[in-house]
């Protein structure tokens, strides 16, 4: 299975998300200019759905 975590980062980054803090277990708070809101990202990202998924809470278009 594809690990799709770095390059969900990558592509937040690029887009002016910001890395707010560590949540719980192993999730990280991200929040997004886009969209004002702060939303978790996991750092094992197995599925291209749960990828979209977050990048559809940042306010940007799917890419996986």
């Amino acid at each position: 299975m594809a690990d799709y975590t770095s390059t969900l980062k990558k592509l937040l980054k690029n887009e002016g998300c910001l890395f707010v803090r560590n949540g719980k277990g192993d999730h990280e708070i991200w929040f997004s200019p886009m969209t004002n809101i702060r939303f978790p990202v996991d750092n094992k990202i197995k599925s291209r759905h749960t990828a979209n998924g977050v990048l559809k809470q940042a306010g940007l278009s799917k890419h996986f």
